[in-house]
């Protein structure tokens, strides 16, 4: 199978990076924010190169010529800090002064410091007592795509590649980005609502790390071809593990070192321009 080394950076023409156009006449194959150059598959990159590619941060990998579509048939993604920008639950806290409380947990869950399922219900716990409202306030005024988010949803429309967003934040956006986007499948929990406020409780099955990894499998043996998942934290690695291809999103350290490929620098798009 023919390989490629990818680079991406949203201006890669105006970069200057000798080593890398010595080593593989770079400027031959550079489009606006990303090129593909044809390599061994045994290709490694010297220290030079590898030094020089970071320190202009761009996103790079030698990986197989596969194709969006026809190669790649799956894309299974976490929502909170990859999907859009924000963590829901930090978000829902704020609306009650406990934005401090609630993230300082979620950022340690994250980091694979602590138990998913037990540091989403100690999180959720907290948020006992506030309006479901709130939840809709979030959504209104604070959610927000991230950057190339609606280009890899279109991409996907259009190469007809199923994509599955999974979560551990909550079906109450997830449901409504579905519908706003327009893709197949979502999974998240379930907050339960009782006299239009939160109990502090989620109802049903938690999707944690496995949840994630099980669905990723379930998903990647109806649909076929390569599967591509992309997360950020720690829960998200055993789903990274189980796809073809798993992407760290501006993730965190330990979800990078389980990665086959990372995105530190640019947005979701970077996900699509890894493939042809």
């Amino acid at each position: 199978m023919s390989h490629v080394l990818v680079i991406q950076h949203p201006q890669l023409p105006q970069l200057s990076l000798p080593a890398t156009e010595r080593r593989f006449a770079l400027s031959q194959h550079c489009q606006a924010t990303f090129a593909r150059i044809p390599v061994p598959a045994d290709t490694q990159l010297d220290d030079e190169v590898r030094r020089e590619l970071q320190a202009a941060c761009t996103d790079f990998a030698v990986l197989p010529d596969l194709a969006f579509g026809r190669d790649v048939r799956l894309i299974v993604s976490d929502m909170d800090s990859t999907l859009i920008t924000i963590e829901c639950i930090d978000e829902i806290a704020a609306q009650a002064g406990l934005k401090a409380q609630v993230a300082e947990i979620t950022e340690r869950a994250m980091r694979g410091e602590l138990d998913f399922e037990q540091s989403l219900r100690r999180r959720v716990a907290l948020l006992e007592g506030i309006p479901e409202s709130s939840l809709h306030a979030v959504y209104a005024d604070t959610l927000k795509l991230t950057d190339g988010a609606e280009y890899l949803l279109q991409e996907c429309h259009k190469h007809q590649v199923p994509f599955v967003l999974v979560s551990g934040g909550f079906t109450f956006f997830t449901d409504r980005l579905k519908t706003r986007l327009g893709f197949e499948h979502a999974f998240a929990n379930e907050l339960e609502v009782a006299g239009g406020k939160l109990t502090g409780r989620v109802l049903g099955r938690v999707i944690d790390a496995q949840a994630k990894a099980e669905i990723l499998t379930q998903f990647a043996a109806q649909y076929g071809g390569r599967s591509v998942a992309v997360g950020d934290g720690a829960n998200d690695i055993p789903m990274l593990q189980a796809a073809d291809f798993g992407v760290a999103f501006h993730a965190k350290p330990k979800t990078q070192a389980h990665a086959d490929l990372c995105i530190n620098h640019n947005g979701l798009a970077a996900l699509r321009h890894w493939f042809t």
